[in-house]
């Protein structure tokens, strides 16, 4: 979880990029790899640099990936939110 805080640090600081880059450190990591924070955090980055692709995709597996409800509706909530700034991001995704 420290890495994910650094990340948004990271990103906040040199850009989504930075961010992601120091996200990919995780991708070994068989606890975090599926984890829904590992999973918004990539999302919410990769809609900020513009991959909306992969964004949706993120933000939809965080959404399958949590228990909570509230964290449900939210992350689906974000992922409708991408599929309405980039339409053909969810059609070619059916």
């Amino acid at each position: 979880m420290v890495t994910l805080n650094r990340a948004i640090a990271l990103a906040e600081t040199e850009g989504p990029r930075a961010g992601l880059a120091l996200l990919s450190t995780l991708d070994g990591d068989e606890r975090m790899t599926r984890h829904h924070r590992l999973l918004s955090v990539r999302a919410h980055l990769l809609e900020r640099s513009g991959d909306m692709a992969g964004a949706y995709e993120n933000y939809r597996s965080a959404a399958k990936s949590t228990a909570s409800i509230a964290e449900r509706r939210y992350l689906e909530s974000r992922a409708g939110r991408v599929a309405r700034l980039a339409p053909e991001v969810s059609r070619s995704r059916r």
